[in-house]
């Protein structure tokens, strides 16, 4: 289900400790095979928030190296 506007993204590390929650209770073995498919399917999207946020946390890193210098970095995204 997508994220309303108004609706804060959860950061890095608690996207990424969810996740380790989530495995935690698949490897447990305790869940139905309903509960296991829905978790493994909210597990998916948070992979997929966490890489987002990998993925822009490298280039930030990659626009500041290319600059050589460590200037605060524009958040939408026109380094300027």
């Amino acid at each position: 289900m997508p994220r309303k506007k108004n609706e804060k993204q959860p950061d890095f590390e608690t996207s990424l400790a969810a996740l380790e929650t989530l495995v935690e209770r698949m490897e447990s073995g305790e869940l139905t095979l309903e509960e296991s498919l829905k978790e493994f399917e909210r597990g998916m999207a948070l992979t997929r928030e966490c890489q987002k946020m990998l993925d822009e946390a490298e280039q930030r890193v990659r626009v500041l190296t290319a600059r050589g210098t460590l200037e605060p970095f524009d958040e939408e995204g026109n380094g300027d």
